[in-house]
């Protein structure tokens, strides 16, 4: 698996999207024995993004990693996300801040975050791939590479374009492979055309393979084997061409329980395999909202709605008909002008959604049920 990267050492990165928190504010406390078991059982990589956790990440990132490891001990990778620059003169400027938040002098990796093909055209009208490619060569970052949010026809136009990418992060779990929303299965057949390596993002989708409901919990439970989490992360890293696969780890037990099997990696068996398809069947039969509570459709939505939480009451409606929920929508993550019926339609949550959700048509169903 690290046959292109040899500093990787081992297959299971930790994502620092989802970093406990202490209120608002991220446990930096916990955050450090997280990195330190994670560096002790033999892990060395780290994925952050500006945006993360309202910019809290980068800087948990240098508490936590940077300011207490040599350099040579960690891989880390940052990302160029469209939400901070408008012009290409603002691009080296926000480099150099990441750079500074992190309390480093270079990347390991730097990605194009959340491409797509709206986001793509953007990207190349600002020259923002020629300006990353020059920081390369200027040694601010080693390895070139993309996280990729769209059809696999969009991936094979910009690795045709860009051969100098030499990885792309891709979203893939077991509920989303043959999905014709998210083509998971195509866009890593397109990696392997263009012979790139593959880093796995949302391997349990958000939580959602982890938490899950009471029939398909009895499949993975008469395995008698290890964890929701573990069956996810395995289906992910058994999959040719993948080199790495992100969890966002958001507290110890996480961290302990991915490292136990991660540790020591081996692929899903024949009766692993097929309880996940039986896992998937069931899926498909619930018609739940496939949302990961990325949380990219808040940071744009011109009203403040809440969208992941809206759409996780949903999910519980269908699941379990919890009396509990219609309180939790009424008086936990809605108040008056910002309940799923003030929805202003203006689309900017779906343009941006990775799972390329109908979040207009999902707020008007949400509307129906709960007010």
């Amino acid at each position: 698996m690290t046959q292109y990267f040899p500093e990787i050492k081992k297959c299971l990165g930790f994502g620092c999207m989802r970093l406990p928190m202490n209120g608002q504010e991220v446990d930096y406390d916990e955050t450090s024995r997280m990195v330190d078991w994670f560096m002790s059982n033999g892990f060395n990589y780290f994925d952050t993004a500006h945006g993360y956790l309202n910019g809290q990440s980068e800087i948990a990132i240098k508490k936590c990693l940077t300011s207490r490891y040599p350099r040579d001990r960690y891989i880390l990778t940052n990302k160029l996300s469209g939400h901070f620059f408008e012009t290409a003169d603002q691009i080296r400027p926000l480099f150099q801040q990441q750079l500074d938040a992190c309390g480093v002098d270079y990347f390991d990796f730097y990605l194009m975050h959340a491409q797509s093909k709206t986001s793509f055209a953007r990207y190349k009208s600002l020259h923002a791939y020629e300006i990353a490619l020059e920081l390369q060569k200027e040694g601010k970052f080693r390895h070139f590479g993309i996280s990729f949010h769209d059809k696999a026809v969009v991936l094979d136009q910009i690795l045709t374009e860009y051969p100098q990418i030499e990885a792309v992060q891709i979203q893939l779990n077991y509920a989303d492979f043959d999905d014709p929303a998210i083509e998971s299965r195509k866009c890593l057949e397109v990696c392997h055309k263009h012979e790139k390596p593959a880093i796995i993002m949302e391997p349990v989708k958000g939580g959602s393979l982890v938490n899950l409901p009471p029939e398909a919990q009895k499949v993975f439970d008469d395995l008698n084997g290890g964890s929701n989490a573990s069956y996810a992360i395995r289906f992910a890293a058994s999959q040719p061409g993948v080199i790495m696969v992100l969890s966002g780890m958001g507290n110890m037990d996480m961290m302990r329980d991915n490292v136990s099997y991660m540790k020591d990696f081996r692929p899903l068996s024949p009766d692993e395999q097929t309880a996940i398809e039986q896992v998937c069947a069931f899926f498909r039969s619930q018609g739940l909202i496939g949302c990961t509570s990325c949380r990219y459709c808040t940071e744009v939505c011109p009203k403040g709605i809440a969208i992941p939480a809206l759409f996780s009451c949903l999910n519980s409606k269908k699941r379990f008909t919890n009396p509990n929920i219609q309180y939790s929508y009424s008086n936990i993550h809605t108040k008056e002008g910002i309940r799923a019926s003030d929805c202003l339609k203006c689309g900017k949550c779906e343009s941006i959604c990775p799972q390329h959700l109908p979040i207009r048509e999902l707020l008007t169903e949400v509307a129906r049920e709960f007010e």
